[in-house]
């Protein structure tokens, strides 16, 4: 009979215990599902490398397609950020290579896109030392991402339509050395199954249209950025519909 007592402190200490259990384990539970939420939350990082043509220079900060790319896709249902723009006037391949690759490995994106060449052009940098230097820059950018496609390569615009363009010639064809170079990016893209957004058609329009020209004569006005964006954006979308993430029409 003296052990009914204690065979009763011992269940009523079980109970306690496995109450205490499933309260922990809940409460693990609840912070796992959290931690998941937050994780699902996390907007995808973009980091867009590249020159002028990327920061975007002519236009104000607000204007610049790759924030408006960012805005659209997050309008469709991505959930993006644009967690650096690392580009800058006058940088070449060997810039985005010593200044902007640095920047792209602290952050870790998750999709990149790629436009630059047009200052290697114009330093006269030879088309065998840009082909070598894009070829770098696109190994370590597709080494560094979750998926090596979710990198885009854009081709270098026809500066020499603008007013001013002419000043950077040195003498030389630019419609041709542009295309030369765009060439290899384009070569590239299709070797690696990359997406590759043609914008040098579009942009050899400003030279009848003085409203796609910012003020200093050379670089493309918001109004032309914007119109990049409407060309880039799609195959953005195509990049992201390809990973499972849906998109608004």
């Amino acid at each position: 009979m003296f052990f009914i007592p204690e065979i009763r402190l011992s269940l009523k200490y079980v109970n306690s215990y496995m109450n205490a259990i499933g309260i922990t384990v809940l409460a693990v539970f609840s912070m796992a599902c959290s931690n998941n939420n937050v994780a699902q939350k996390r907007g995808i990082k973009y980091v867009a490398l590249g020159d002028s043509y990327t920061c975007c220079t002519g236009a104000n900060p607000d204007q610049a397609w790759p924030l408006l790319l960012t805005k659209h896709l997050n309008d469709a249902g991505v959930q993006i950020e644009l967690s650096a723009n690392p580009a800058h006037n006058g940088w070449t391949t060997q810039d985005v290579i010593d200044r902007e690759l640095p920047i792209f490995e602290q952050i870790k994106p998750d999709f990149v896109t790629l436009l630059i060449g047009v200052n290697d052009w114009v330093q006269g940098v030879d088309s065998g030392t840009f082909h070598k230097n894009l070829t770098y820059i696109i190994d370590k950018v597709q080494g560094g991402l979750p998926h090596k496609k979710n990198l885009i390569l854009i081709t270098i615009p026809d500066f020499g339509v603008t007013p001013t363009g002419a000043q950077y010639s040195e003498g030389r064809d630019i419609a041709k050395g542009i295309a030369a170079f765009n060439s290899i990016i384009q070569a590239e893209a299709k070797n690696r199954g990359l997406q590759c957004v043609d914008i040098y058609p579009e942009t050899q329009k400003m030279k009848d249209d003085p409203k796609l020209i910012a003020d200093d004569g050379l670089h493309p006005s918001a109004l032309e950025y914007s119109k990049w964006e409407a060309i880039i954006y799609p195959i953005a979308a195509r990049v992201f519909t390809y990973k499972g993430i849906g998109i608004k029409e």
